[in-house]
């Protein structure tokens, strides 16, 4: 349970929040969210649909606009661009969610290049871009908000996810040493990176996969290790963003299994591998 109360939300009131990936999932919820305790929203998505959706949700929760934008976190000068744009058009930044991710699956002997390139620009790039160019209007703020969404995968290694094992991984050890970085100048931007267990979203669904059954790779996720609704994600990590916390654990799942990898070290990796063997049959 998050030990931050709704009340200490009120901190959101009148905030100008950014949201990565907020076409659905997650950054869907965590939008709407903060929209529904004052937020000012600024969203965007490369899917157009799913953004629309989302704004007109806003709309009506808040009775506010959102400020929507068609993005892809891979073009470094369109999120450049992007950053100056929210600042200039809503007066400021106070807080960033870079939440905009995909997943690719396979071993990694038969991933091609372009497809790790993909999930790199993702997954990893797409969050240095976010966090690099929204960081000055963070400091600028006096009291910024900066939250970059990994995952258990970035706790703890899966055979057959190397390529999003390394996406998140990246993106943890960026976030925690950003944190400190702030932390040793003294300088008013609290970071958070948050890892999410199994989450009822689309990501699953709109995964790559090499050497696997696509479908029923998703229908094994959606059916047995998406537990929470995005909902419920999404107030784990507005409380966790406001309380300033430095890590952001969603889910019983992933608590549970970033425990095991504490108590047992490298040893974990034989209790993970022996139960993906048995989950991923009939996956190839």
């Amino acid at each position: 349970m998050s030990t931050t109360t709704p009340q200490g939300r009120d901190w959101l009131a009148g905030k100008v929040v950014v949201v990565t990936g907020a076409g659905s999932g997650i950054g869907r919820a965590v939008s709407v969210l903060a929209a529904r305790h004052g937020a000012r929203l600024a969203i965007s998505d490369v899917d157009a649909t799913g953004l629309a959706e989302t704004a007109a949700t806003i709309k009506q929760v808040s009775g506010l606009e959102a400020h929507t934008d068609k993005l892809d976190v891979r073009d470094r000068d369109g999120v450049k661009a992007y950053a100056a744009a929210v600042a200039a058009d809503l007066g400021g930044v106070d807080a960033v969610v870079n939440n905009a991710g995909v997943a690719l699956n396979g071993d990694f002997a038969d991933l091609d290049y372009e497809s790790l390139e993909w999930i790199m620009d993702i997954d990893f790039w797409g969050v240095v871009h976010g966090s690099k160019e929204f960081l000055p209007y963070l400091v600028a703020s006096g009291d910024g908000r900066l939250v970059n969404i990994s995952s258990l995968f970035g706790l703890m290694a899966v055979p057959g996810q190397s390529a999003y094992n390394a996406a998140k991984f990246a993106v943890r050890g960026l976030t925690e040493a950003l944190r400190q970085e702030m932390v040793a100048s003294g300088t008013p931007v609290k970071v958070t990176c948050v890892h999410p267990g199994g989450i009822k979203t689309a990501i699953a669904r709109n995964a790559r996969a090499v050497g696997q059954d696509q479908a029923k790779a998703a229908e094994l996720f959606d059916k047995k290790l998406a537990r929470m609704s995005p909902e419920r994600a999404a107030e784990i990590i507005v409380d966790g963003m406001v309380a300033g916390r430095a890590r952001v654990i969603v889910g019983v799942d992933a608590k549970a299994l970033d425990l095991m990898v504490r108590i047992l070290g490298s040893g974990y990796q034989r209790l993970v591998t022996a139960s993906a063997r048995r989950a991923t049959r009939g996956l190839r």
